[in-house]
């Protein structure tokens, strides 16, 4: 990412699977009243610099797609590009599950881990490295002025790749669903909307 470039990163707004802790990873769900209100205090806020944006990018999944289509009802912002590097990371054999659905029937695996890292582990999921790979490239080679609607794990690697943070720092970081990240001069600050 050169010096002059600045991204807006935001999460799709709440699904039906997150309002129940099901983990969507590459399945779907739709957005839920809460979520599209969500998408819609994005768009407000995001009409004020919609002339600004050079490039509009978004994951292709559903939840994104709804998001995005949302946020566009409010202003003048550019075709989305659906880009497939900032998609949700699968969790594998886990898509759709719950933390209690998990623990039965792959008793111990989210022992010993971070509260995050469990992320990885999964069966048939997709590695952290992997991940960070992918959306490094996609960070690498963004230019201009960026809106990029993404998905929560991928916002925290998103951040944690802008800023250098190690594995567990950047799993760390905070996903609300009403919150503008806005990426800038090496900083990251969170512009909330609710």
């Amino acid at each position: 990412m050169s010096s002059q470039n600045e991204i807006y990163l935001v999460r799709h707004g709440e699904t039906e699977w997150n309002a129940s802790g099901r983990f969507q990873g590459k399945l779907d769900s739709r957005l839920t009243e809460k979520g599209a209100a969500q998408a819609a205090a994005y768009g407000r806020y995001l009409a004020a610099v919609a002339a600004e944006i050079d490039v509009l990018v978004a994951s292709p999944l559903g939840r994104v797609r709804e998001t995005t289509a949302i946020i566009k009802t409010f202003g003048k912002f550019p075709e989305p590009q659906w880009e497939p590097r900032i998609a949700e990371v699968s969790v594998g054999s886990w898509d759709g599950l719950t933390h209690m659905d998990i623990d039965a029937q792959w008793p111990g695996r989210l022992d010993e881990t971070t509260p995050f890292d469990w992320f990885f582990r999964s069966p048939n999921g997709e590695s952290y490295d992997a991940a960070m790979a992918r959306v490094s490239q996609w960070l690498d080679g963004s230019q201009g002025v960026v809106l990029a609607v993404s998905h929560g794990l991928v916002g925290r690697l998103i951040r944690g790749a802008y800023l250098g943070l190690a594995k567990d720092d950047a799993l760390g970081l905070p996903v609300p669903q009403d919150v503008i990240w806005r990426l800038a001069n090496g900083r990251v600050e969170p512009i909330r909307v609710s």
